[in-house]
């Protein structure tokens, strides 16, 4: 088994496609108003935005986007106008991130694990 796609709320998808556009996503279906798909510039996974009337309240969504060159991407990203609520840092759990919202307020975490991601030292034999 391996995941495909992981499908968030927005309340405008069209702005929401070009807040993600702006992370390199690839748009591959464009069913605008309701409904977008992109591609991960890395591996297989696709990333898509369904049209809804109300986004969930509470600690709703996280998505994790995974980067080698995190503090580059992050760099980028800001130069871009994207705003973080916190720069790369490295996590006791031995991955690097930074967090920031989306226009929905979905959660988003970029970051950069290596081996860690999958094989962490504490990790289940």
């Amino acid at each position: 088994m391996n995941l495909n796609q992981i499908t968030i709320p927005s309340l405008d998808v069209e702005k929401a496609t070009e807040f993600y556009k702006t992370f390199g996503l690839k748009l591959i279906v464009d069913a605008l108003p309701r409904y977008v798909r992109f591609e991960c510039p890395d591996g297989n996974a696709t990333f898509s935005i369904h049209k809804v009337d109300e986004v969930p309240k509470g600690n709703g969504i996280s998505i994790y986007f995974e980067d080698d060159n995190l503090d580059e991407l992050v760099d980028q990203l800001q130069q871009k106008g994207i705003i973080f609520t916190s720069e790369a840092e490295d996590k006791d759990w031995l991955w690097r991130e930074a967090h920031l919202n989306d226009l929905d307020g979905n959660h988003i975490i970029l970051f950069n694990a290596g081996k860690n991601r999958t094989n962490p030292p504490w990790r289940i034999k």
